[in-house]
């Protein structure tokens, strides 16, 4: 689970409304209408998506997500809740870790790798935020832009489906036992 963060037409172009007997016009130049941070965790197991849109990603921000989800069943009952997220700075380092599994006793705070985003199930999903609603990035407030993401967010649940692994740690042990003898 991670966050993301989205500044709206910050750089961008921006369309003008068409008028009768008048081609879209595109502006040129930088219109800055404010920023949403989209915040989104990803529960591989049930294939859903939480998420928030704030005005900033901050400690705070990310808080309130974790608290989102972790005060709901399943999550609140569960054993063990695993949060893969990246090193983002609302929870980074062994602070965090803290933090968080001390206000949720059941959460496990994992640190993905430096770079390896693709391995975080939720980037998979902002990749896809990123081409299907984000772009192109013509939003007339930011609003419009969180309405956009609900959205998506409740047509994406439709068809999404949780992921079974099948690669098993025999198989594990297969592969590298054959890359051994390879190399």
């Amino acid at each position: 689970m991670a966050t993301f963060g989205f500044e709206h037409s910050h750089g961008l172009l921006f369309s003008l409304p068409p008028r009768a007997h008048s081609p879209l016009k595109i502006k040129h130049e930088n219109r800055r209408l404010g920023s949403w941070a989209y915040l989104a965790a990803w529960d591989v197991h049930q294939a859903k998506v939480y998420s928030r849109c704030e005005s900033r990603s901050t400690i705070v921000t990310f808080d309130r997500l974790v608290h989102q989800v972790m005060n709901q069943d399943p999550y609140r009952h569960a054993h063990r809740v695993f949060w893969i997220v990246d090193n983002g700075t609302c929870h980074r380092g062994p602070a965090s870790i803290q933090r968080l599994q001390g206000r949720f006793p059941n959460l496990r705070l994992i640190h993905g790798p430096i770079h390896a985003g693709w391995l975080n199930q939720v980037e998979i999903y902002f990749s896809i935020v990123q081409r299907k609603v984000l772009t192109p990035n013509d939003f007339p407030s930011p609003s419009a832009l969180s309405r956009r993401l609900r959205q998506f967010e409740q047509h994406y649940q439709c068809s999404a489906r949780s992921f079974q692994w099948k690669f098993t740690r025999a198989h594990l042990r297969d592969l590298l036992a054959r890359l051994d003898f390879a190399a």
